[in-house]
């Protein structure tokens, strides 16, 4: 697919389409598509079908998704060079920054994850001596995790490095740009939070 300024977007098809109302010359208005992104072409063929439409929430939401797709696509490089993936290196970090036992129900909690995801994360990483178990002392149910120190040791190590990866990734915004994105986000987030967790009647 390629938007009206010929790149092409993932899978290599070639859409044509023409000018989304209210651009100029130079561009487009506030408030309506960029015109470089995969969004952009998909939003003018909407637009082109549904003229009446608001695409307004595609705009945000669908960048968003493809966004996420696309640096769980690209993976982080230095923590497939450590072999872990992004969500075993959610929890290694849930336990480092709590400096906490915690349950696998509270790490699921605190990585936003499935019960089932984690029991099967919390497997892989104790076969490989970086989490241990403990059980509860009073209900044989329960079970504690912490970090051994091969773990903790892995996470401080890591955690720099992925920093300085993550910087990369976005350097194309300079700081006011990374500042203003995360208050967006945060307040967005907010939002959905609050609205999932909000008791339904």
């Amino acid at each position: 697919m390629t938007a009206a300024n010929g790149r092409t977007a993932a899978g290599g098809d070639t859409v044509s389409v023409g000018p989304v109302r209210g651009e100029t010359a130079g561009g487009v208005t506030a408030g309506r598509p960029s015109a470089g992104d995969t969004l952009a072409a998909v939003v003018r063929q909407w637009q082109a079908v549904h003229p009446d439409l608001d695409t307004g929430p595609m705009e945000i939401i669908g960048r968003i998704n493809r966004c996420a797709a696309l640096l769980q696509q690209a993976e982080d490089a230095p923590l497939r060079h450590a072999g872990l993936t992004r969500p075993e290196f959610d929890l290694l970090g849930a336990l480092r920054r709590t400096g906490l036992e915690l349950t696998p129900g509270e790490l699921a909690r605190e990585t936003f994850s499935s019960g089932a995801a984690v029991t099967k994360r919390l497997k892989q990483l104790t076969e490989r001596g970086l989490v241990e178990r403990r059980g509860d002392t009073r209900d044989r149910r329960v079970a504690h995790v912490r970090l051994t120190d091969a773990g903790r040791d892995l996470v401080d190590g890591i955690l720099p490095e992925q920093l300085s990866y993550e910087t990369a990734v976005l350097s194309g915004l300079d700081g006011g740009g990374q500042r203003e994105l995360a208050a967006l986000l945060g307040e967005l987030l907010v939002q959905l939070e609050g609205r999932l967790r909000a008791p339904r009647g």
